[in-house]
């Protein structure tokens, strides 16, 4: 097989699935039987690559609250599409800014409002409505643990900027009216299509080792040409054409910061670092991966 072939074959499913993992998902199907409905946190950029399509099936038909995270650096009104087109007869949808929102009232009422059938059962019972148990679920760096210790009111999870750091499931009161069992975060076996991995790749949510610097900021800088040529225009201080290459644009941006090696050559590996911190960062403005309308 040719390098070219090799290279086609290896783009077709990119593998990334740490045993840890695999433990996860056993764990999680174990402990399904536990609560009583989901919350997913997704990333509110890429509303469907940041979906685990396994949770689909592990789920079956439990209640889900969906949360986008990040709020703040997606795009206003994409992210109110999306609150609309993720929700049905049995998800809810919220987005939220975890770092500055307390979003205690308003997950607890979702939750409520996803459950009222179980708890008007209760009542009709002349139970007294327990609290809510709810499996905590995404993939990595999301925002999962950052969403638990709001909840909690303290310090219940590890947070961290790199990927898969919570490793073990534990339970988290959160008052009396709501339970939450912490997961680790879980990807799936392989990413059948490029563009989910590299949306991945651009948000943080797989390490950087996982596909070439260059695939990602490539990709990165196809969409930002097609949706945002003003914002690079205006950062970096280039000429953005209609339907330009990704790889011209670098060149661009590579001479007007004097980021030149021997030979004349432009240092492509300091942009494409550049570059993708930069979006990571929010120095591009906030950014909307995927629309709700493609």
């Amino acid at each position: 097989m040719s390098e070219k072939e090799k290279k086609t074959e290896k783009n077709k499913a990119i593998q990334w699935f740490p045993g840890h993992m695999t433990r996860a998902r056993r764990e999680m199907e174990e402990n399904l039987q536990k609560v009583d409905m989901v919350i997913e946190i997704r990333d509110c950029r890429i509303p469907l690559s940041s979906a685990n399509p396994m949770l689909d099936e592990l789920l079956k038909n439990k209640p889900r609250l969906i949360l986008l995270s990040k709020k703040d650096k997606g795009e206003g009104p994409e992210i109110e599409r999306w609150l609309q087109k993720l929700a049905d007869e049995k998800t809810q949808v919220l987005a939220m800014d975890l770092l500055k929102e307390r979003p205690v009232e308003k997950t607890v009422a979702a939750c409520q409002q996803v459950m009222k059938p179980m708890l008007e059962r209760m009542v009709r019972k002349g139970i007294r409505p327990r609290a809510i148990r709810a499996m905590v679920v995404g993939i990595p760096n999301v925002g999962k643990s950052t969403f638990i210790n709001q909840m909690a009111g303290k310090k219940a999870a590890e947070t961290s900027d790199r990927p898969g750091v919570t490793r073990a499931l534990k339970w988290v009161k959160c008052g009396s009216e709501l339970e939450l069992l912490d997961t680790p975060g879980v990807l799936w076996p392989k990413f059948e299509e490029k563009r989910v991995a590299c949306n991945l790749a651009l948000t943080g949510a797989i390490r950087d080792e996982v596909l070439p610097l260059e695939e990602v900021v490539l990709y990165g800088l196809d969409r930002l040409i097609q949706d945002y040529p003003e914002r690079i225009a205006m950062r970096y201080g280039v000429e953005v054409e209609a339907k330009m290459e990704p790889s011209a644009l670098i060149e661009q941006i590579g001479r007007a910061k004097h980021w030149i090696k021997s030979g004349n050559q432009v240092d492509t590996d300091r942009c494409w670092r550049m570059i993708l911190n930069e979006i990571r960062d929010g120095k591009l403005g906030a950014i909307t991966w995927e629309k709700a309308d493609e």
